[in-house]
């Protein structure tokens, strides 16, 4: 697989470690934009270590891998976060500041990534909030939100950059099946922008209901279902 300035991703034979212990080999993968992917296979499987890689928290064993323009052969700790600015990160978790308004937490994370104009932040914050349905929650802290609407901050947090692409581990694994819907609902609302997203997930029934590509980590490979 060529790699090429087309695709949002274009990995050819990667492969990946974690410690000594060899998680996936041989991947060749491509995502264009406005695609929505479903990256599934049991727990163990390597889902989570892919999107490390490609958020540049773990390092490439072998192969070759370009993220939204950026060579994940050059990524270090000292400027990983230029590749994160292209990126949107969604967790379980949430991953929310619990001491900080949801205003101060999408503030905090533009300040990280080098936003400094009071006017332009707010508005920024302003836009992503109202897009994620939010719009009258930025004074309310964390845990007067119920879980969706958490997640939907971090969502609103993962748009901040405008980035061309989602990366989500298992963001709906804590939420209720309604609000499942409507989180998926979002994400898949966003390819019709140009936006991609890949989603680590189990859910099957989601899948049913919100249809995209499906890759599977499975034996240490990674490979399209039909």
């Amino acid at each position: 697989m060529e790699i090429t300035s087309e695709n949002l991703v274009s990995i050819e034979g990667l492969s990946i470690k974690q410690a000594e212990h060899q998680v996936l080999s041989d991947i060749n993968l491509s995502v264009r934009s406005g695609e929505f992917i479903y990256l599934i296979g049991k727990t163990g499987s390597g889902k989570s270590s892919l999107l490390r890689t490609l958020y540049g928290d773990l390092p490439l064993s072998s192969g070759r891998a370009e993220i939204c323009g950026v060579d994940l052969k050059t990524v270090n700790r000292k400027n990983v976060h230029l590749l994160r600015r292209k990126l949107g990160i969604v967790f379980q978790d949430f991953g929310l500041l619990t001491d900080r308004t949801v205003e101060n937490n999408l503030l905090f994370a533009l300040q990280a990534t080098g936003w400094n104009k009071k006017e332009k932040m707010k508005a920024r914050i302003n836009d992503v909030l109202a897009t994620v349905d939010l719009a009258n929650k930025g004074y309310k802290f964390p845990h007067e939100l119920s879980g969706g609407e958490q997640q939907r901050v971090a969502i609103a947090r993962a748009l901040l950059n405008s980035p061309k692409l989602i990366l989500a581990d298992e963001p709906t694994g804590n939420l209720d099946p309604d609000t499942t819907s409507n989180i998926l609902h979002l994400l898949h609302n966003l390819t019709q922008q140009g936006c991609s997203v890949i989603m680590a997930t189990h859910d099957h029934h989601t899948m049913d209901n919100f249809p995209g590509k499906q890759l599977k980590c499975e034996n240490g490979v990674v490979a399209e279902v039909a």
